[in-house]
Order: C-alpha cells, then sequence, then structure tokens
C-alpha cells in the first residue's frame, strides 16, 4: 500500500549515506590551495580553507569530519611553508581551519544524534500508522481495492485523513473521512473514528446504523467545535452500493456513462455535529455493475492549489488515468496531484478507488489453463 522507502528503524543506514560524502569539502580545499599557488597573497587565503570541514559537518560524520580537516591543516601548513611569512603569522592563520575543523566536528556528533532521534520518532510514526490506517490488501471480497495516503506531516506520515475497508457479514463496507484539524488530536480522532466503525461495520445489518454509532460515539468524546466529514458505504447485494455521505465530498462513480459526482440528496453535517440539528443522514443507492469503479477521496485532493492558487481539477482530470488497475490508476492521479502542486502537499490527502471486475473476465481468468515453464 505504502511505497518503498528507507527503513526509519535503521538510523545507522540513514547516518551511513553521508558517511563517505567528501568530495565537495576536498574540492574546496584542493581550490584555495590552488588559488594561494598562483596569486602573489597566497597566506591570504588559508582562512578559506575552513569551508572545507565546516561543508562536511552537514554530510559526513564526525570522523570524516576530522579527516577534512586535518588535511585543511596540511595544506594550509605546506602553503605556509612556501611563503616568507613568520611561523607566529603562520600558525595564527592556520588556527582558523583547526578551530572551524574540531567545533564542525562536534556539530557532526550534533547532527547525527539527531538524525537518530527523527529515525526513531519516524519508526514510531510508521508503527502507528500500520495500526491505525491498516495496508488495504489488492483484493477485498469481489473488489479490486487500491489506496494512496499522504500526511501533510512528512515527517509524522500520518495525519487526520482516514480509511478503512473491510468484509462483513453484509458485504464489503468502507469508510473514507477527514478529521477537521491536523496533528495529534486529530490522529486521535481518527483512530476513534476507524474503531467504531470496525465494530459496528460487523454488528449492525443497516448502514445508517453503523453511522449512528459513529455519532453517538463522537459526541461524547469530541469538543464542540472539532467534527468529521465522512462518507461510509457499503455493496450488500450485487448491482448496488450504498452510500450516506457526511458532509463530506462526493465520491465519483467510473462507469460506461462516465464520471459522475455523486452528490447527496439530502446533505447531512459532518459526524459530531448532529446536536446543533440539521437533517440526519441518508441512505443513498447508485448502481454498481460489473466494471464500475468507486473513487472516494478527502478534501486535501481537491482543496491541494498550484503556484497560481488554481485548485486541483479532480473531476477533470481522472478520465486520463482510469484504466482496469485501480493501483495504477491511483499511481499515475497521484503523481499528477504532487506535479500540480509543485511535489509537497500542504493537506492530509486520501484517495481509496474501488473497482467490480466484470463477471465474465474473472471466469476467463480462473478458466485460463496455466502455462508451466520448460
Amino acid at each position: 500500500m505504502f511505497p518503498a522507502r528507507l527503513r526509519p528503524s535503521d538510523p545507522d543506514q540513514l547516518v551511513g549515506r553521508r558517511q563517505f560524502a567528501p568530495a565537495v569539502p576536498v574540492l574546496i580545499i584542493c581550490g584555495v590551495a590552488l588559488l594561494a599557488l598562483v596569486t602573489s597573497e597566497g597566506l591570504a587565503w588559508l582562512p578559506l580553507l575552513a569551508v572545507g570541514p565546516a561543508l562536511a559537518a552537514a554530510q559526513c560524520g564526525p570522523y570524516g569530519v576530522i579527516r577534512i580537516g586535518l588535511l585543511a591543516v596540511a595544506v594550509g601548513a605546506f602553503l605556509g611553508i612556501q611563503g616568507a611569512e613568520p611561523v607566529r603569522t603562520q600558525a595564527i592563520l592556520l588556527a582558523t581551519p583547526a578551530a572551524v575543523s574540531l567545533a564542525s566536528c562536534g556539530a557532526s556528533a550534533l547532527r547525527i544524534r539527531r538524525e537518530r532521534v527523527l529515525a526513531a520518532v519516524r519508526s514510531v510514526a510508521e508503527a502507528a500508522q500500520n495500526a491505525l490506517l491498516q495496508p488495504v490488501p489488492a483484493r477485498v471480497g469481489q473488489f479490486q481495492v487500491a489506496v494512496r495516503y499522504s500526511a501533510a506531516a512528512a515527517e509524522a506520515r500520518v495525519g487526520g485523513d482516514l480509511y478503512a475497508l473491510l468484509p462483513t457479514p453484509y458485504g464489503v463496507r468502507l469508510i473514507v473521512g477527514d478529521v477537521r484539524g491536523k496533528g495529534l488530536p486529530a490522529v486521535s480522532t481518527a483512530a476513534l473514528v476507524l474503531g467504531v466503525f470496525r465494530e459496528a461495520a460487523y454488528d449492525e445489518p443497516d448502514l445508517l446504523d453503523v453511522v449512528a454509532r459513529i455519532e453517538r460515539s463522537l459526541s461524547r468524546n469530541l469538543a464542540p467545535d472539532d467534527f468529521v466529514t465522512a462518507v461510509v458505504a457499503g455493496y450488500p447485494n450485487d448491482g448496488r452500493m450504498e452510500l450516506v455521505n457526511c458532509g463530506h465530498a462526493p465520491p465519483l462513480l467510473v462507469g460506461e456513462s462516465g464520471i459522475i459526482a455523486i452528490e447527496p440528496t439530502r446533505p447531512a453535517p459532518p459526524l459530531g455535529l448532529a446536536s446543533l440539528g440539521g437533517d440526519l443522514p441518508s441512505l443513498q443507492v447508485v448502481p454498481f455493475a460489473g466494471g464500475d469503479q468507486l473513487l472516494l477521496y478527502t478534501d486535501g485532493v481537491i482543496e491541494a492549489r498550484d503556484r497560481g492558487r488554481e485548485y486541483f481539477p479532480l473531476l477533470e482530470r481522472v478520465p486520463r488515468h482510469v484504466c482496469d488497475e485501480p493501483s495504477r490508476t491511483l499511481a499515475s492521479l497521484h503523481d499528477e496531484l504532487l506535479t500540480h502542486v509543485g511535489g509537497r502537499l500542504h493537506d492530509d490527502a486520501a484517495l481509496l478507488l474501488l473497482r467490480k471486475p466484470v463477471l465474465g473476465a474473472v471466469h476467463a481468468a480462473a478458466d485460463m489453463p496455466s502455462v508451466s515453464s520448460a
């Protein structure tokens, strides 16, 4: 479900990638030495040798910085011998790269320590993400499924958007939602919603009762100004998809007739705000046949802006990427979303795509004889 990346549980790997990257500092030292040799005021350039170890502190470990520092001092001493300056003057000039090397060595050690702490935090965040947003398999029941999730807090890897999809005695059921706010409070609320949904989806035959249980739980645990927008969906019987939209962006139905935004017939307030009045959530039934796809997403997708402050036109972009493989569809759609915003999202964004394969195609694949390798 998640793209391959460096495992944060291995801090030494994170740090080790920088241990042997001294090329730039060495080139700087060589450049300073060349300037000192070809100019008449050679010793005046010696303090610039300190740039080498200073830069190495951002790339190398302490031992690497020491090696770069020794190289800088050695080059400075060699250049000093070539000049006619007194030994005292040469020592003063060499003190600059020596002192900067020692300071850079300490800075490098501090940087590595912070990188290890950050790696440990990332490891905990990744474990929390896997516990909260459990990986969704490529196939659930009779559906093909794909998920793409990006947290606005890139270092945390988890945010206030939520999703879950699971088979139940009443068919496959799923939820996609968006918690108001960001950070740990939003994560806590998302965990609460997902926990209640996973229990209620198994227990309640009626999808509206699932939503009602989530609402009751939030009313007891949320602050008055907090809420969760969500779409809860279920597929109880062949050919029909049930939807309950609680103040969330409308899902997109991809079928033979094109792509349709399923606006709620009776708009309802977000979860957690039922006590303030307004219409109760209503059950909406839409046809869902073989080959149809349902795309659910959060506000972070449609509210993503480019440099010109233009929103991401999801309804216009989806037709470019739709295919029979949901994972490939979402991968290309997510890449275009990142291109639109310039590579970095400023809000949590989640995409969940559900596809019902064509029955005839499934049977044909199942009946296809296997070919053994020679």
